[in-house]
């Protein structure tokens, strides 16, 4: 059975992007368009992670985290942003400390989202580490520790 991803974002180019990026990837995709309607998908389905933006109507993305977080504390959630009235790494400092396991600024190449998606999915023991584009390389080294103790699910 292939992996379900939510994705939660405001922005429908980002969704359908990060959408067909990730089941050419392998993976099962469900959209959102806020965190009010990611909370009701999430609520009916099971998901192995979720993808959310930080800054939405309706119900933003660090209410978004706490709530899914409440409901089951050992979600995978990868929180993104390209900012808004402050900085986005302010935003995804935010969501370190509610709860996302990883955080990408925007915009983020289909490498990046592709390899974060890989390693949260491929290693259950991960606990609130992230990844920022600066980080990259380290991701690499990671993946390749992980590709060679052949402990891949």
């Amino acid at each position: 059975m292939m992996p379900r991803i939510l994705i939660i974002d405001d922005d429908h180019h980002i969704l359908i992007m990060t959408k067909k990026m990730l089941e050419r990837a392998g993976f099962e995709v469900e959209l959102a368009s806020n965190g009010n309607e990611g909370l009701e998908l999430f609520k009916r389905m099971p998901v192995d992670l979720v993808i959310t933006d930080i800054i939405m109507p309706e119900k933003e993305g660090l209410e978004t985290i706490r709530a899914m977080k409440k409901l089951r504390a050992d979600l995978k959630i990868i929180a993104m942003s390209g900012g808004g009235k402050i900085s986005s790494n302010n935003y995804l400092d935010a969501a370190k400390i509610f709860g996302a396991t990883r955080v990408l600024g925007k915009p983020f190449s289909q490498k990046q989202m592709v390899s974060t998606v890989h390693e949260l999915l491929s290693d259950p023991s991960d606990k609130n580490q992230y990844s920022k584009s600066s980080d990259l390389a380290g991701l690499k080294k990671e993946q390749g520790r992980q590709k060679g103790s052949g402990d891949n699910q």
